[in-house]
């Protein structure tokens, strides 16, 4: 009982509750509203309006599906929902500044047209995947960028505690979740000592994924460490879209030259200090030279939407001495806010170009009719496709969703590996020994279409090999899903389907 009058009058508790008022408010509206025949007819047709106003304006019909089903089953309330919550119709002045950004943004993010060159007498395919990124995205690609992969959290964490230390000028950092616990104090107590010796130290994390890791004014507890901070997209009891709308990035940045990406959050479960859902297979990436430039672009965009004190971007470019260059990198971004759907742009991309194989890391599996076919089209043409996703899931009800996409991408020759040991946290694609990603954006609706994510684009570079050996070292500790075991009773596999049709909502 005390635990949970403890949740009732937590933050997050309140907050469940007044969107429950207003949700029962608009229940009772309809209710009221429903006696009152001229009215009801003329919302009833608003509201069909609606939808053949999503199906016009919509270029992924998938992800307005449950909307829509929604408001012709219940035209009146679901109406109204729609405007409240799905539709796009007004944004907080944050979320405004920072899509509005964009083009004072872009004049730091310079292509070098030697580069491009480059590419282009060595493959068509990745330069056009590169020009994508950079003329429609406005991230640069860059060849004098060394670049390690990690593929645990452990050893990524090791790395960020022994480059943190080094830092002179600035931190900054930006993760979907920070939780106390034996990660963070470790990240923490350099970054007090850092404020002290006068380094610029900056932190941001996103509200929701640290509702429940942080306590409430976090913030300020920073703030008088002398780090500054910004917690994004703070949670308000409105009913509202922008609320979907998470900071779903993993950005280290230091002094400019080095930055690390990937999946792991700073929380104790990701280096398996904390054991939740069995052993947690992560992966980190960490970029030494002028790449870097990308992060921290991506990082004082947001940055200064919430805070104005940097007029010139530039007072954060290093000084890059000449480096080695490992092949091709190209860190770039992802922003819900605009009509670019990167993320599935660059991995469909990949697919669609795929020769001999494509090894895809992932959560979650919950993917849209033009992912599915092109992956099961990529398999069909000789394409290995193979799919890794957890064998101990972190939800219960999105994995009974991600495990009713196996039969029909194992039927057409698919292979599908669940991660025995626990749970897969990785985002990865590797293709044909020369092309990769690594980064943070999972293959669901939310990642795709509602958070600011990021990665990193490879091309023929090393550490490609080794990306491809953990995926490899991965499966044989996965086991190989068959068909038969795809097979369900009737009553789960309606909802199933049903899971199905409201997927862009989870």
């Amino acid at each position: 009982m005390g635990n949970i009058l403890k949740l009732i009058f937590s933050r997050i508790g309140i907050i469940a509750i007044c969107i429950l008022v207003q949700i029962i408010w608009i229940l009772l509206i309809v209710a009221n509203f429903s006696s009152y025949i001229p009215l009801n007819v003329i919302l009833t047709i608003l509201s069909i309006l609606i939808v053949l106003a999503i199906i016009k304006n919509g270029r992924h019909i998938d992800n307005k599906l449950p909307w829509i089903i929604l408001i012709m089953l219940v035209p009146l309330f679901g109406g109204l929902l729609y405007v409240f919550v799905g539709a796009n119709f007004y944004s907080t002045p944050m979320l405004k500044k920072i899509n509005g950004n964009k083009k004072n943004v872009r004049k730091y993010l310079v292509q070098d047209l030697k580069t491009i060159q480059d590419i282009e007498t060595q493959d068509l395919d990745v330069l056009g995947q590169v020009e994508y990124i950079s003329n429609y995205v406005g991230y640069p690609i860059y060849n004098n960028t060394e670049i390690k992969y990690f593929p645990s959290g452990e050893q990524t964490y090791s790395a960020m505690l022994e480059e943190l230390r080094k830092a002179k000028k600035f931190i900054f950092i930006e993760y979907f979740i920070i939780g106390e616990g034996q990660m963070w104090q470790g990240i923490l107590d350099i970054l007090e000592q850092k404020v002290k010796e006068g380094v610029d130290v900056r932190v941001m994390y996103d509200d929701v994924g640290s509702i429940r890791s942080l306590p409430n004014k976090y913030d300020k507890f920073l703030e008088s460490k002398g780090i500054k901070c910004v917690v994004f997209n703070k949670l308000k009891p409105v009913i509202a879209v922008i609320m979907n709308n998470r900071d779903h990035r993993k950005i280290m940045v230091i002094d400019g030259n080095v930055s690390f990406s990937g999946g792991i959050n700073i929380a104790d479960e990701y280096i398996n200090k904390k054991e939740r859902y069995g052993h947690w297979k992560d992966n980190g990436i960490m970029i030494k030279g002028e790449a870097t430039w990308n992060f921290t672009v991506m990082f004082l965009k947001i940055w200064n939407a919430y805070r104005e004190e940097d007029k010139n971007f530039n007072q954060f470019r290093p000084t890059i001495k000449d480096t080695k260059g490992e092949g091709y990198i190209l860190p770039y971004g992802e922003n819900p806010l605009d009509d670019e759907i990167v993320g599935e742009n660059i991995y469909l991309n990949i697919i669609n170009q795929a020769k001999k194989y494509v090894y895809i890391f992932t959560p979650y599996l919950i993917i849209d009719n033009e992912m599915i076919s092109a992956i099961t089209l990529a398999r069909k043409r000789g394409v290995d496709v193979r799919i890794v996703t957890p064998g101990i899931p972190d939800k219960k009800i999105v994995f009974t969703l991600t495990r009713s996409y196996y039969d029909m991408l194992i039927k057409d020759g698919v292979k599908i590996y669940e991660y025995t040991p626990g749970f897969l946290h990785s985002k990865v694609f590797v293709c044909d020994d020369k092309i990769a990603t690594v980064g943070t954006v999972n293959l669901d609706y939310r990642s795709l279409y509602l958070h600011f994510e990021c990665g990193i684009y490879i091309y023929n570079a090393k550490v490609i090999e080794e990306i491809k050996h953990d995926v490899l070292t991965t499966m044989k500790k996965s086991r190989l899903i068959s068909r038969k075991e795809c097979k369900v009773g009737f009553i789960k596999s309606m909802f199933q389907a049903v899971l199905k049709i409201f997927a862009p909502l989870m």
